[in-house]
């Protein structure tokens, strides 16, 4: 345990006995710092960010037709930043009104309203469920305004939801640092003043050289774990392949920029930054191997885990195998709903259908015929045996109306 002492001003007591009061403070190891739940609110900031990205949205359609988010008006909710078990949470939901505006074909301002009645991270992270537009026009309609009008409805929300998902990134890289304890020596201290290096035979130079020279710091190993997604879908391997690496097509599922040259040894960027590295190898319409690290505090510095996707094709539909090595322990759980929700879910919410698995049905299906034949092997055994008692006792009705008969002695 550490102990730092800040001095304060001295104090005199009546006493006549001059005495100085320190402030003391005690100071954890990093580890268990990080450990304990924190959290900051940044909801100010946020509408700052929303005002300064939003805006900057603006859309060029056919002709002189273009659209563009003119103003952010009420960002109702709250945002915070939360910290525990040394890993940064954003915890928002906000109801964002927008005003848009643009020129029509015609020369026509056009303005309206467009209010998101939900920005949160269940949306924007985990992908729970789409994102709502409320839409309103302010100009009289006509057949210009009217193509405006559907220009803004199409091209708009894919541009919202792309600055969306900047956002906890955003928040995460400004604030982030304000709640994580860093483990590394303090470097704000008076440096030291340099000093002139003593002159050094021609012979020695080169050991000289390598006796300064400062150690290389040691890369911390990282403890892993591996995790494997699996989806099918009803498409064609080749057009998922080309979703997965044409940087044109990325945005269609990630609803973010991306970059992308599918060649081995070439840089990725997918959800806007958010998750980063290089293609490894790549077989068309067959499998796609990538290094991947994910750019977020909680994630160790300089490490990259493994995705290889495997494509395999069958008459009607592609089953895609999702293979994360490397997933540093302890965030399983976050990587895999990461996995669910930002490639598979990404790839539902633009019409490729997830298929059910139906080797359940098909096994009870066996069960069936089987159970429903000794149900019926029963019953037929039950209306036999009721059968038979019943002419069993018709049969001795007769004799249980007539008097007893006597022996003769």
């Amino acid at each position: 345990m550490f102990w730092r002492f800040s001095s304060a001003p001295s104090t005199r007591y009546p006493s006549g006995v001059r005495c100085r009061v320190h402030n003391v403070k005690m100071s954890m190891p990093a580890s268990t710092a990080n450990w304990h739940w924190k959290n900051k609110n940044v909801s100010s900031w946020a509408k700052t960010w929303f005002e300064r990205e939003l805006t900057a949205i603006s859309i060029t359609g056919a002709g002189s037709e273009n659209v563009c988010i003119s103003s952010v008006g009420d960002v109702d909710g709250d945002v915070e930043l939360g910290q525990r078990k040394s890993k940064l949470i954003t915890i928002y939901d906000c109801k964002v009104q927008l005003e848009w505006s643009g020129t029509a074909s015609d020369g026509t301002e056009v303005k309206g309203k467009l209010t998101v009645p939900e920005v949160s991270h269940e949306i924007t992270v985990d992908r729970s469920s789409d994102y709502a537009y409320e839409w309103s026009l302010k100009t009289e309609p006509s057949p210009a305004v009217d193509a405006l009008y559907a220009l803004a409805k199409e091209r708009l929300p894919p541009a919202l939801e792309a600055k969306f998902a900047e956002f906890p990134v955003a928040m995460i890289e400004t604030h982030g640092k304000d709640l994580t304890v860093s483990a590394e020596p303090s470097r704000t201290g008076t440096p030291v003043a340099s000093m002139p290096a003593p002159a050094a035979s021609s012979a020695g130079t080169g050991a000289a050289a390598a006796a300064t020279r400062p150690p290389q710091a040691k890369k911390t190993p990282v403890n892993t774990s591996q995790l494997v997604k699996e989806a099918t879908f009803m498409a064609a391997a080749d057009d998922l392949y080309s979703l997965l690496t044409d940087q044109s097509r990325i945005p269609y599922w990630t609803r973010a920029p991306a970059q992308s040259t599918p060649e081995p040894g070439m840089p990725y960027s997918l959800f806007g930054g958010g998750v980063k590295g290089k293609y490894v190898s790549l077989t068309p319409g067959k499998e796609i191997k990538q290094t991947w690290s994910l750019q977020s505090p909680t994630w160790p510095p300089e490490h990259a885990a493994t995705l290889t996707i495997a494509l395999e094709q069958s008459s009607d539909s592609t089953t895609v195998t999702f293979t994360l090595e490397g997933v540093p322990k302890g965030m399983e759980d976050e990587i895999e709903r990461n996995l669910e929700g930002y490639y598979v879910h990404g790839l539902k919410s633009i019409g490729y259908v997830q298929l059910i698995d139906c080797s359940s049905f098909e096994s009870q299906s066996h069960v069936k015929p089987h159970t429903a034949s000794a149900k019926t092997t029963g019953r037929k055994a039950k209306a036999v045996t009721g059968a038979v008692l019943v002419l069993a006792a018709a049969l001795a009705i007769p004799y249980l109306h007539k008097p007893f008969l006597r022996t003769p002695f």
